[in-house]
């Protein structure tokens, strides 16, 4: 008599191998639109190989760097909307290498679920290829992991790296910037991928809203403006790099100006920024007057409608002006360089803008 158990599978553990397989099948041909010329190896290896063109290149550097989405996927989950978190994923990884005057190369991703949806993987590596398709860089791999246990079987994490190539005469490390040197701003999308944390109380658990809800000021469903997509400056810098002289460049993420601005400056400098010369979006105020947050804070916080500084001596200042106005880019004069702490010191009052 036979009394053996039938054996468990990893099924049963609740990692669901066919479901990452028709995953991988669902995003195959999307991920081959971001290849360039430098990838050598379709996705599916074990190592993804990138060749590089060092052209004009006399003395390559490369510049990485790695970062996540942070809570703003909880806004996703909630939404049900996952085809523009790896568009911020990105966009972000994209900004931070541009910061030191590199072009983006290749792109890698880490996906990490409770319980493995191949929709949800498809939706969400979509917008990590449409990401790398607007910066101009391939998405050559990955992992797509499933943990039972590890995260809720209904959420994911989600983290990705990005390469990058400089020539070293031409690294941006701010090393450049001297007194009086003028700060222009370019304009965010919105939140971008910081503060979320704080968002998410003051719009569901203070103002007690819901993702449809209209968000004051703004007008548009609070999931809707809370999922806006974080802009990718790599495009337009490029441009910018051709045409003028840069000192200095600033990704404007989590500690707001207040505390990236100052990352770029040399010892014995600090930056004036005028509060005056731009108008915040409209979701930061009803941010800080629902929340009740101190403008120290919010400047601390959230990017305020100023997504990326860019640093130019006062000779270059019209040449970088009229190739950012010639691509339709808003510009904001914001500050100029001063001596003194490495810091930055506000002048004038925050101002709101209205929606259009």
């Amino acid at each position: 008599m036979d009394s053996q158990k039938p054996g468990l599978s990893y099924r049963d553990a609740g990692v669901d191998i066919d479901a990452a397989d028709e995953a991988l099948r669902g995003v195959k041909e999307i991920v081959k639109k971001t290849f360039t010329p430098g990838v050598l190896r379709d996705i599916g290896t074990f190592g993804a190989m990138f060749q590089l063109d060092l052209a004009n290149i006399r003395e390559p550097v490369l510049v990485s760097s790695v970062d996540g989405v942070g809570t703003k996927l909880k806004i996703a989950f909630a939404m049900g909307k996952h085809d523009t978190v790896g568009i911020d994923l990105v966009s972000h990884c994209v900004n931070d290498i541009l910061v030191q005057g590199a072009k983006p190369l290749f792109f890698l991703d880490y996906l990490a679920f409770g319980r493995l949806d191949p929709k949800v993987a498809v939706e969400v590596i979509t917008g990590l290829a449409n990401g790398c398709r607007y910066a101009g860089c391939a998405l050559i791999g990955g992992e797509t992991a499933e943990m039972p246990g590890l995260y809720d079987k209904s959420e994911y994490d989600l983290a990705g790296t990005i390469v990058g190539l400089v020539d070293k005469s031409r690294i941006i490390d701010g090393a450049a910037i001297e007194e009086g040197d003028l700060i222009i701003a370019l304009r965010s999308s919105g939140l971008h991928t910081n503060g979320y944390s704080l968002a998410r109380k003051i719009c569901f658990d203070i103002a007690g809203l819901g993702l449809n809800d209209a968000l004051p000021y703004d007008g548009r469903p609070v999931g809707e403006a809370l999922l806006e997509p974080h802009r990718s400056y790599s495009k337009v810098m490029q441009l910018v790099l051709k045409t003028a002289e840069v000192r200095g460049m600033v990704h404007v993420t989590g500690g707001g100006i207040t505390d990236n601005l100052p990352r770029v400056l040399p010892d014995g400098l600090g930056a004036e920024v005028n509060l005056d010369a731009w108008e915040a979006s409209p979701v930061f105020r009803f941010m800080q007057e629902t929340g009740g947050v101190a403008d120290a804070e919010m400047l601390r916080t959230f990017n305020m409608g100023a997504g990326f500084l860019v640093i130019v001596s006062e000779s270059e200042k019209d040449k970088a002006v009229k190739t950012l106005s010639q691509a339709s880019e808003e510009v904001m004069m914001i500050g100029r360089v001063i001596r003194g702490e490495k810091k930055v010191y506000y002048t004038g009052a925050i101002r709101y803008g209205t929606s259009d």
